[in-house]
């Protein structure tokens, strides 16, 4: 059975940031809140997100699906050289939890785990967007990361409680084995055109409804998300 350490835990409230993007003509100030910092001592978890935590975006981010963000410290190494090395710590792609020892192709979704006096699930991966690209200056990182399979993915909050770094996360249920984070991130980015994998992946019942309703419509042939407007942004409409 999985289990994996919680590295580190991060949180951040969303604030405004001046744009320094060299192909931005006129600076363009957005809002975020991928800028956490990490946090010692015992931190309440609650069912939407931690204490002292935010998302700018409400629309696409937080929620009961997406209480907590988690990211493998494993991945560090794969972007070495991409992004500055001495910048890879807790928190560089925005999660509240970094992890150690559990990445995409060992956990699935809906496995329950305990961390802390806590019980979270995972929900889905996560999908990258524009603004962890503008964090780190590459107008190409939110595909990159999609590419790699290097997401991370988010938990779900079934019980309250305290968590702390260095905790353990505890794997307590496993009831879609077939379904890891791996397996879902192969459907919805590098298989696109299938139809039937979409329709078996939406209706696994504890994947988040945003992920079922946009399989669903893939599965239907109805048209879904652009997926470059959420990799790029406003400068998709360029």
């Amino acid at each position: 059975m999985s289990t994996g350490r919680l590295r580190s835990i991060q949180i951040g409230l969303p604030r405004m940031e001046a744009s320094d993007c060299a192909d931005d003509q006129m600076p363009r100030p957005w809002s975020t809140g991928l800028f956490k910092r990490t946090v010692a001592g015992p931190v309440r978890l609650h069912l939407h997100n931690l204490e002292g935590d935010g998302q700018a975006d409400l629309v696409h981010h937080g929620g009961p699906d997406k209480a907590v963000c988690a990211y493998p410290s494993e991945h560090w190494f794969h972007w070495h050289g991409i992004l500055p090395p001495h910048q890879l710590i807790g928190g560089a792609f925005g999660e509240n939890f970094t992890l150690q020892g559990l990445t995409e192709d060992n956990v699935c979704i809906g496995d329950v785990f305990t961390v802390g006096t806590a019980v979270v699930q995972v929900s889905q991966p996560r999908q990258p967007c524009w603004k962890l690209a503008r964090r780190w200056q590459r107008k190409d990182l939110a595909l990159q990361v999609e590419q790699t399979g290097f997401t991370g993915w988010y938990f779900r909050v079934l019980q309250e409680g305290v968590v702390e770094s260095n905790a353990a996360l505890h794997l307590r249920e496993r009831p879609f084995p077939e379904w890891t984070i791996a397996a879902a991130n192969h459907i919805m980015h590098h298989e696109r055109d299938n139809r039937t994998a979409a329709e078996h992946l939406s209706q696994c019942p504890l994947l988040s409804a945003g992920w079922q309703q946009t399989l669903r419509q893939r599965a239907e042939n109805q048209s879904e998300p652009d997926p470059q407007r959420r990799r790029l942004g406003d400068q998709h409409a360029r």
